[in-house]
């Protein structure tokens, strides 16, 4: 259940306040009346209404710490499963669609691509110059071949592989099979 803990939380503290409140009642009318001394009233609050209240309070404040903390965490996990839908769904993505439609910046947007990358859940690659997002099936990412340029890279690697020619990120899956080849530029660049 998404906040329950802040929920159990919050009963725990109120349930914690109130036990404090009727053991104090009762047991300061019966300081009130003569029936006990100051000392008892004392022991008898604190033994039976403050040490509870302590205790229910305590893992109420944890319980209700610990809820928020993971509404947070459930916050970002939905903004990366709508990202990386975005992605695969339109193919081809603008970073200035994502960052308005997300309401996310680009460092978010960042962060959130190398992540599902190597989570291995996102196979593409990224035209930083042009700003764009290309989702990729991951056998034409991970092959030595740059899908942007046609650049054959040394290496294929894992993880985020810049393309020596392009400058493209290549999001490489984790699966991907480690290959070498003879570096070859694109056509219509200079060999270096």
């Amino acid at each position: 259940m998404i906040g329950g803990g802040k929920t159990i939380g919050i009963i725990l503290i109120v349930v914690g306040l109130v036990i404090c409140a009727v053991v104090s009642l009762f047991v300061g009318s019966g300081a009130a009346s003569g029936q006990t001394t100051t000392a008892a009233t004392i022991l008898g609050i604190g033994a039976f209404g403050v040490i509870p209240l302590l205790l229910f309070a305590g893992v109420g404040a944890f319980l209700f710490f610990r809820g928020t903390a993971e509404e947070k965490e459930l916050v970002v996990v939905r903004q990366k499963e709508r990202l990386l839908g975005m992605i695969q769904a339109q193919g081809k993505v603008t970073l200035n669609t994502i960052m308005v439609e997300q309401r996310l910046n680009r460092e978010q947007v960042q962060n959130y691509i190398y992540e599902l990358v190597q989570q291995g859940l996102f196979s593409g690659y990224i035209d930083w110059k042009n700003a764009t997002f290309y989702s990729q099936d991951a056998s034409r990412v991970g092959s030595n071949k740059c899908p942007n340029c046609g650049g054959v890279r040394e290496i294929v690697g894992k993880g985020i592989v810049k393309c020596p020619y392009c400058g493209v990120e290549l999001f490489i899956p984790p699966n991907a099979p480690q290959t070498t080849a003879t570096p070859v530029p694109p056509q219509g660049v200079p060999n270096t």
